[in-house]
């Protein structure tokens, strides 16, 4: 596995596609360089990308505090099908369906139902449309929802819609920044079919 970054208290790694973010990837981390591992966020199983962990109790309250008070951003880029605007900020009420592992947009708040946000920024356009994502809330499967229920589903993505022949959704954590030890620190990569030339006019 990738390391970004690593030193006492935490580590940035490039999560592989296939590796559970809460379980197998601590354990992986743990065999490669030792110690315990924390996990503070989460990816979904078959979506990769920069992530970082904790590597001691304190610093997984400090990380969870910052997630909270909207002090680490998550910035994502996502192939869809479609041509989404050149840019958005979208607003929904998702709802997970536990049973099926699945979330939907639904039109009023209610039991179960969480407020969800993105910005978006179009980089690419064409029958496949490359977006640049950046969260303000991190409810499960968000950004495959919102597109999706917009008629942008990603590539790949045949749980909401896609009907392509990808083995995965194309979607990829691609920059994360938060505080650590006192100045704030920002990590990114980016998968083969978005490389970081194409993300240069995303507002940072």
């Amino acid at each position: 596995m990738e390391i970004l970054y690593e030193d006492r208290e935490i580590a940035v790694i490039i999560k592989p596609v296939g590796l559970d973010s809460q379980a197998a990837i601590p354990e992986a981390l743990e065999k490669q360089i030792g110690g315990t591992f924390y996990p503070v966020h989460r990816l979904d199983l078959n979506v990769g990308g920069v992530m970082v962990y904790a590597r001691t109790k304190q610093a997984a309250a400090g990380l969870s505090r910052a997630i909270q008070e909207g002090g680490m951003v998550k910035e994502y880029v996502a192939m869809v099908h479609g041509e989404p605007p050149e840019k958005g900020d979208w607003e929904d009420l998702l709802f997970k369906d536990s049973a099926k592992n699945k979330v939907f947009v639904v039109g009023r708040m209610r039991g179960g139902v969480k407020k969800a946000r993105l910005e978006f920024e179009r980089l690419r356009a064409g029958e496949m449309s490359l977006v640049h994502i950046r969260l303000h809330t991190g409810r499960s499967h968000q950004i495959r929802v919102q597109f999706a229920s917009r008629g942008y589903p990603l590539v790949g993505d045949h749980k909401y819609g896609s009907r392509d022949e990808a083995g995965e959704p194309m979607l990829f954590s691609c920059r994360l920044t938060f505080p650590h030890r006192g100045k704030t620190r920002s990590f990114e990569a980016y998968p083969p079919w978005a490389d970081a030339k194409e993300a240069i006019g995303w507002t940072r």
